[in-house]
């Protein structure tokens, strides 16, 4: 009898033993002051960063600062969370995976830089452009052609690799500062991004949520186009106000631009053929790439005494100009500045740097911190229009603590899909609110996909061009007035 008591006894303590090792595993949800934690922690280290390496921070103290506090979540994570290793791993895999192609585009693009500048086009751009586009006008004749070209092709990345080049080189010609150039480009490339039924952000914003394409389209024009609108008169009343660079100076820059370059008609055969593949729905990869091809040849055609200048060997050079740094001389400081590239090298730190944001990403979703931000803005609705406004700062905060916007729209729609639903609001409010935040916001961030992406591209850091951003600004604003406000219209239904 002794025996069996002794030995029940022993089977019971051996399965509330199991019961609690069990239990010592199971994760632990993280407080809202715990998971800002990591966020405050890197923005610290990386204003720290910056203030210590300025523009060379790029080249690899970012990167740093990035893993040192994706480090610190697996920590906590894993100390004080219960979060086994594999979980974190899992995430990070998932992360980097996620934007693959992304990082091939971006090598694209850095190639494309390089042959179109080389190859004469941007050049040819910038000459006929600076004929045609007055100095008052500039910046809102900028934003406005970023905006229709991003509308046709839906995509803001093409818009600023290729059109906003050109019209950063003009910008800096007629003596706009760079951060005023870049706002007004960045400005009209989301706008098109956003509202395009070729973007991929605006099908993924109302496709996860079930909202029909173009009625979510229908519904963003509430809040798109009075946005766009207070941006371009922004832009128009800082091109009347604003001092740019003298007539003889212009001359100057448009002579020695004329004498480096065989500027002709013919090389515009390259933007015009970009139009067609995009507007053929060609993949982006596909369209990089043939882009670059063709620029390649038309720079063998037109631009020989430039490649004699890069390499003797006709071959080497145009090799030169697509994957590493080339220099032209010529007889103004400026354009010998703007007019040399980097090519596909130049875009590695960038790459770098976005395989690191993905790591912080993932330990921030892993460690279940993601959660306990958004938790914190869920619990603050009790309305409306603090219901758009919770969904609006977490679209922004995830953008912070996740770097990829995709990742952002899918995240956002999922965590307040049943609150939308709960509360009778209609799922295209949420879809609209999504894109007001996350796609235009994107680009503000310095370690976010797209912040790094378009700094790079231009050649102009995130934290310059962030205050002339209007429309990417207002965007979030206008979607919590428009809310509070409750303005509708047939139309929009």
């Amino acid at each position: 009898m002794n025996t069996m008591e002794n030995h029940k006894e022993g089977r019971k303590s051996g399965q509330v033993t199991a019961k609690h090792a069990a239990t010592a595993h199971l994760k632990k949800r993280p407080s809202a002051l715990l998971s800002f934690t990591p966020i405050a922690l890197l923005v610290v280290m990386l204003v720290a960063t910056i203030r210590a390496f300025g523009s060379d921070s790029l080249a690899g103290a970012s990167q740093v600062t990035l893993i040192a506090v994706s480090a610190f979540c697996v920590l906590i994570g894993m100390d004080y969370l219960n979060v086994p290793w594999s979980s974190f791993e899992k995430a990070i895999t998932k992360n980097v995976s996620s934007v693959s192609s992304a990082l091939i585009i971006l090598l694209l693009i850095g190639a494309l830089g390089g042959a179109w500048m080389v190859s004469g086009v941007v050049p040819t751009l910038i000459y006929y452009g600076m004929h045609i586009i007055h100095p008052s006008v500039f910046l809102a004749s900028t934003c406005l052609i970023c905006a229709l070209v991003s509308l046709m092709t839906g995509s803001s990345w093409t818009t600023i690799a290729t059109i906003g080049i050109a019209l950063m080189g003009i910008g800096r010609a007629q003596g706009f500062a760079d951060g005023w150039v870049a706002g007004a480009i960045i400005s009209g490339a989301y706008f098109g991004d956003k509202i395009s039924p070729l973007s991929e952000t605006t099908t993924l914003a109302s496709g996860s949520l079930g909202v029909q394409l173009f009625r979510h389209i229908r519904y963003m024009l509430l809040t798109t186009v009075p946005s766009i609108t207070l941006a371009l008169i922004i832009f128009a009343v800082a091109g009347l106000t604003i001092d740019t660079t003298e007539t003889q100076e212009l001359a100057s820059f448009m002579a020695a631009l004329d004498g480096r370059f065989n500027i002709t008609p013919w090389l515009l055969i390259v933007p015009v053929a970009t139009g067609v593949l995009i507007a053929r729905k060609t993949p982006p990869i596909v369209t990089i790439f043939l882009s670059t091809l063709l620029a390649v040849a038309c720079g063998l055609i037109f631009q020989r005494e430039a490649l004699a200048e890069i390499d003797p060997s006709m071959f080497k050079a145009a090799m030169m100009s697509v994957y590493g740094e080339t220099t032209l001389s010529t007889s103004n400081q400026m354009l010998t500045e703007l007019v040399s590239t980097r090519g596909m090298a130049g875009m590695t730190d960038t790459i770098w740097l976005i395989i690191c944001a993905m790591c912080f990403g993932g330990t921030m979703a892993a460690s279940g911190m993601v959660g306990g931000i958004t938790r914190l803005f869920i619990h603050m609705v009790k309305g409306r229009t603090s219901l758009v406004a919770s969904t609006a700062t977490t679209g922004v905060m995830l953008n912070v603590a996740i770097a990829d916007q995709y990742l952002c729209i899918l995240l956002t729609g999922n965590m307040f899909r049943d609150v939308y639903d709960r509360e009778n609001y209609e799922r295209r409010l949420l879809s609209r609110t999504t894109e007001d935040a996350v796609t235009v916001t994107s680009v503000l961030v310095p370690w976010n996909t797209c912040g790094m992406t378009q700094s790079t591209v231009l050649g102009v850091a995130t934290t310059t061009y962030l205050p002339y951003c209007f429309f990417n600004i207002i965007s979030p604003i206008m979607s919590v007035v428009v809310a509070a406000i409750g303005y509708k219209m047939s139309f929009f239904k």
